[in-house]
């Protein structure tokens, strides 16, 4: 296949540049120049590299009617993302080869985009025995995470970590102190206390990334912190960077596009996990992903049914979709000079790939043809039954919003044409 994009404005997150030019595409990789190609002219829009989403669930095994690997790959590909980072929270867990190998088997049959596939990092995700992790690694694993569960038994982490560490393997963990946090709903202040909601202390994610930190001091692991979402969290993770830890952290979208008051009159589609917080931490976290404290971005695609959702906001599952939401809402911090497309594309996917060692998310000679085309201006209002997930729990339905994604491509061949 052999594409030569014309009249695109190039995004190029690795030089920082935002400048009008061409890319040529062969065999899949982005080259140089060549006679005969076919040329698409991108009429003045952005070209980017894909997106790379650390996070996504995918409902299966276990809960197909929430989302399968046809329905979130569609979505996927309609967001710009070409490469989903799959979670293990399923049912089972992705813990054993087995299991991780019907999974990948899955993903490759249906999926238009690229999926690569993370495991658990203790059976059952239950904190009690490291997985196989030299086995999981061998199967295609990329990273070991107990996702929302915090392994309470710091003897048993430090282990895991430890066995991590001599393997190369990459462990992502959500911070949390797991006592203070359980049962939480909302962000503990003045409106919570309005409203009547569980909460917790934003300190509870300060505590639990301290004792991460000391562990990753103690092990040398590889690291990611999958969320900071305060202000409090953010001294300990400067002071761990600047210490030569090899610590890497994520935000989600919606807690740099939403606050604490967006919950409102106890609506449920805004409870996701850990709570949404207040501005003022919104506001550092942006801060902080502007300077490169924090390094990038997550949907944090958290799929749950009608029933799941349709319940009073204490019982009511956590969780968001946001995989074809996530550009339109990163918009939004560009569109209030908060950052720049060259930036938000290193957070949404340069990063990811360094992190995870993949050629991707670059513009450069060789990398991989993995694209979106889009219009950071177009102006839309979200309607959620338009969404290709087959959950439709977006926090965004009927919002206003700026930016549509015009065609995605992997590995050069078209994944999603606007119509």
């Amino acid at each position: 296949m052999n594409i030569r994009f014309t009249n695109a404005r190039l995004i190029n997150p690795e030089t920082g540049s935002d400048e009008i030019g061409e890319l040529s595409v062969v065999d899949g990789k982005i080259a140089n120049a060549s006679e005969g190609a076919e040329i698409i002219d991108c009429g003045g829009k952005c070209l980017a590299p894909g997106i790379i989403d650390i996070g996504v669930k995918v409902c299966e095994p276990g809960e197909r009617h929430k989302e399968s690997y046809r329905s979130a790959g569609l979505a996927a590909a309609a967001g710009g993302v070409t490469t989903m980072v799959t979670r293990p929270d399923t049912m089972p867990t992705i813990d054993n080869p087995e299991v991780l190998e019907f999974v990948r088997r899955r993903a490759n049959e249906a999926a238009p985009v690229n999926v690569l596939v993370m495991a658990a990092l203790t059976k059952g995700r239950e904190g009690r025995e490291m997985t196989e992790i030299g086995f999981l690694q061998d199967a295609g694993a990329v990273a070991f995470t107990d996702c929302d569960h915090v392994v309470r038994d710091t003897k048993v982490y430090s282990r895991a970590l430890t066995y991590a560490r001599s393997l190369g393997a990459l462990v992502i963990a959500h911070v949390q102190e797991p006592t203070l946090s359980a049962g939480a709903a909302v962000t503990s202040g003045k409106f919570a206390s309005l409203r009547g909601l569980p909460a917790v202390t934003p300190m509870a994610e300060r505590m639990g990334l301290d004792r991460d930190i000391a562990l990753i001091e103690m092990t040398g692991v590889r690291y990611h912190v999958d969320q900071i979402t305060t202000a409090r969290a953010l001294p300990a993770l400067e002071r761990a960077k600047a210490n030569g830890l090899d610590i890497t952290a994520g935000v989600s979208i919606h807690h740099l596009t939403l606050n604490e008051l967006d919950v409102a009159d106890y609506r449920t589609f805004f409870k996701v996990k850990p709570p949404l917080r207040s501005e003022d931490d919104r506001l550092a976290v942006i801060e902080a992903l502007a300077e490169g404290t924090i390094d990038l971005v997550s949907s944090m695609h958290t799929p749950q049914d009608e029933e799941s959702k349709r319940l009073p906001f204490e019982e009511a599952a956590s969780g968001a979709v946001a995989m074809e939401t996530l550009l339109p809402a990163a918009m939004r911090l560009v569109h209030n000079e908060h950052l720049d497309l060259p930036t938000l594309w290193r957070t949404l996917s340069l990063a990811s790939a360094k992190r995870l060692g993949l050629q991707s998310g670059r513009l450069s000679i060789g990398a991989p043809a993995d694209l979106v085309l889009f219009d950071p201006d177009a102006p839309f209002v979200m309607d959620r039954f338009k969404l290709r997930s087959k959950s439709k729990n977006t926090p965004f339905d009927g919002a206003r919003m700026q930016g549509k994604v015009l065609a995605t491509y992997v590995a050069g061949r078209p994944v999603f044409e606007r119509d």
